[in-house]
């Protein structure tokens, strides 16, 4: 039932003491506060490391040669290891049934690349047709590399979106238009877009046409995969694991180099490193929340403190109520009101106040590895109601208090 006489008594409470009560609820708004930025953070940390991985396939597993370090059945260290088809070929082979797409790359280089009279500073990349869904590169005009242009050599050329900006700002359409590799004239067929535009500075053609046209012989750059997706996040990283550690394996024995040597081969899973950050980033988001949690208890303990204050300053109103014939629960129930008052408004406050920065300056914000900090609302609801709850146990102790006055003891107090 609504009691008018018990919240008149609360605001007037509240107007006598309006410093104390501001710093009180300043305490525990500023708890809430914290808490919902810190998390909000924690979300965007999340973000921006889920949308650094998606440049790629999130499940690609990529492959680069180096030199050995290490003296291994009677070869001298130093030696450089190559890549060549043979490699690819028997590695898709071999794990055939875990493999969803699989390309090779050929950094084409010494080459010039001239659109008329005009030189392009682009890099030059042999690779193969499924190399688009494994650098989850978006198709905006045209289209990519297919099987028939490999099987043919065709000379087609895929360029990214910011070639396309710098290079042919006056053409309605590069699709259809001729570059020059070395000489040797390339059609424009398709442009793609990536997530940075670094990634977007290459030019696309045909592994096999790398090959035979600018002398690559047999030899590959690079070795890319990526596996199908899996039911759930642990089960990916598992499985990518295990075929990392089998390509490793099978690729050491083929060029003979020893199990502990790291600089010799070098393969990269995507899912490993997600795992790695998402690990870090959920350690971050704990401490986090032990940095809110604390601070909101120390709003609590003040809440806390201030009835106890409160119950002091209003001994002899207490002991006056009782001897008028209140009821213990009464009294409870009086004390009780104003905190869980002043840490309900402090804290729907601070959440308020939290949740509107978040969504003024999160999508503004240009942070590495930070991307629209947010939280979601559910949670901060709740965040607020378990403080509320803890205003509540820390306003009942000085209300219990106030109950087992005696009333003698009360009206003597000064």
């Amino acid at each position: 039932m609504f009691d008018l006489e018990r919240w008149q008594e609360i605001f007037d409470t509240i107007r006598k003491n309006k410093l104390r009560t501001f710093l009180t609820g300043l305490s525990v708004a500023s708890g809430i506060f914290i808490l919902v930025v810190l998390l909000g953070f924690g979300n965007g940390m999340q973000n921006g490391i889920q949308r650094e991985f998606e440049q790629d396939a999130a499940t690609s597993v990529w492959v680069w040669p180096g030199v050995t370090s290490k003296e291994y059945k009677g070869l001298n260290p130093g030696r450089r290891i190559q890549l060549t088809n043979d490699n690819f070929s028997t590695s898709t082979t071999l794990f055939d049934d875990v493999i969803e797409y699989e390309s090779p790359r050929l950094f084409v280089r010494g080459v010039s690349v001239n659109y008329g009279k005009e030189a392009l500073v682009y890099s030059v990349q042999g690779v193969s047709h499924q190399f688009q869904f494994i650098e989850n590169a978006q198709m905006i005009e045209g289209r990519f590399i297919n099987y028939q242009d490999e099987t043919s050599t065709a000379k087609v050329a895929i360029i990214g979106k910011k070639i396309k900006t710098d290079v042919f700002n006056g053409v309605e359409t590069p699709i259809g238009e001729f570059i020059n590799i070395s000489g040797i004239p390339f059609k424009i067929i398709g442009i793609y877009k990536e997530y940075e535009d670094r990634e977007e500075e290459r030019i696309y053609i045909p592994i096999t046409t790398a090959q035979r046209v600018f002398n690559g012989g047999d030899r590959v750059n690079n070795m890319s995969f990526a596996l199908p997706p899996m039911e759930n996040f642990d089960q990916a990283v598992a499985e990518a694991t295990r075929f990392k550690n089998g390509l490793k394996t099978h690729l050491q024995q083929v060029h003979t180099i020893a199990p502990e040597d790291t600089s010799a081969l070098e393969v990269w899973s995507a899912m490993e490193e997600a795992k790695r950050y998402y690990s870090l980033t959920g350690n971050i988001k704990l401490f986090f929340w032990f940095v809110g949690v604390c601070t909101i208890i120390a709003g609590v303990v003040g809440v806390s403190n201030i009835m106890l204050i409160v119950v002091k300053e209003r001994t002899r109103e207490i002991g006056i109520r009782k001897a008028l014939g209140a009821k213990p629960w009464s009294i409870v129930g009086m004390i009780l009101h104003e905190s869980i008052f002043v840490t309900a408004i402090s804290g729907f406050g601070g959440l308020i106040l939290s949740m509107l920065l978040l969504e003024l300056v999160g999508p503004n914000v240009e942070i590495d590895y930070v991307v629209n900090p947010s939280v979601d609302l559910n949670v901060a609801i709740a965040t607020v109601l378990v403080l509320i709850l803890a205003g509540t146990i820390a306003g009942f102790f000085p209300a219990w208090r106030a109950a087992k006055i005696q009333v003698i003891a009360a009206l003597r107090d000064e």
